[in-house]
């Protein structure tokens, strides 16, 4: 007996095994089930439901109305995002109030919503897509802000030093050195924030009295409803953005040496 404990032994890939079966059961089956829903219409391969999405004008606006307050949640993150994590790269402290922007993702995103729109009920103001946008801008602007953050307390402070040394000032520092080479960090957050924006449900649902259905909640709406078929194709039309947004991301992402490259 002792024998055979000796001779059984723990390799690194034995760690894997597990993974790879829970991957299998809740990420590949789901996905396959899903495929073969979107092209089954009463038990026969058809593309009836692909048809039918298509046909309806309302889900085609909802995947519209999606992309666009995607589209803006980004825009602002990034607006606000960029100064916020340029500025706290420079304070000694910076790191300590990087971690007070992340402490709140720590809290479920539900009970966030909530309490953001008990405040907007407080103070008596009208629900709508204003609300959406800013619900959505406080639930992903931490994912804006740690990459940046990250990659701009990165660069090589010898290269500000190299750029001041031969005449330039504070703002051509800025725009010749640290933007270049913060790129990889502002497509990071891009990605972070556009993707799950996107697909996102409830926030939109919460924020606005059920007054403003984005991609995310139509799919959730129709799977509930049973419409799996046309939940399906929603659902892979979801995949398909996600990963055409992974892929036109990951072609501007310019790599160490490109970065370096505007020296």
């Amino acid at each position: 007996m002792i024998a055979k404990l000796k001779a059984f032994q723990f390799k690194r890939r034995t760690f894997f095994y597990p993974y790879i079966v829970f991957m299998l059961i809740f990420v590949v089956l789901p996905l396959v089930l899903i495929f073969f829903n979107a092209f089954l219409v009463d038990g026969k391969l058809s593309l009836g439901n692909i048809s039918r999405f298509f046909s309806e004008k309302a889900s085609v606006i909802v995947l519209g109305n999606s992309l666009m307050v995607g589209l803006v949640t980004t825009m602002l993150c990034l607006l606000l995002g960029y100064p916020v994590a340029y500025f706290l790269h420079k304070l000694n402290t910076g790191k300590l109030v990087v971690l007070l922007f992340i402490l709140p993702m720590w809290v479920n995103f539900l009970i966030r919503t909530l309490a953001t729109k008990a405040i907007f009920m407080a103070l008596e103001i009208k629900l709508g897509m204003g609300t959406v946008i800013f619900g959505m801008v406080y639930n992903y602007l931490p994912f804006m802000i740690l990459p940046l953050h990250t990659n701009i307390s990165n660069i090589d402070k010898s290269f500000i030093e190299a750029s001041q040394d031969l005449g330039a000032d504070s703002f051509q520092a800025f725009t010749k050195i640290v933007l270049p080479l913060s790129i990889p960090g502002i497509i990071s957050g891009i990605t972070m924030v556009f993707i799950p924006t996107i697909s996102t449900f409830a926030i939109s649902e919460l924020l606005s009295d059920s007054t403003i259905f984005l991609f995310g909640d139509s799919i959730d709406t129709k799977f509930r409803m049973g419409l799996y078929g046309v939940g399906s194709v929603m659902s892979l039309i979801m995949l398909i953005l996600v990963l055409a947004s992974n892929f036109v991301m990951s072609k501007f992402y310019p790599d160490e040496e490109a970065g370096r490259g505007v020296l």
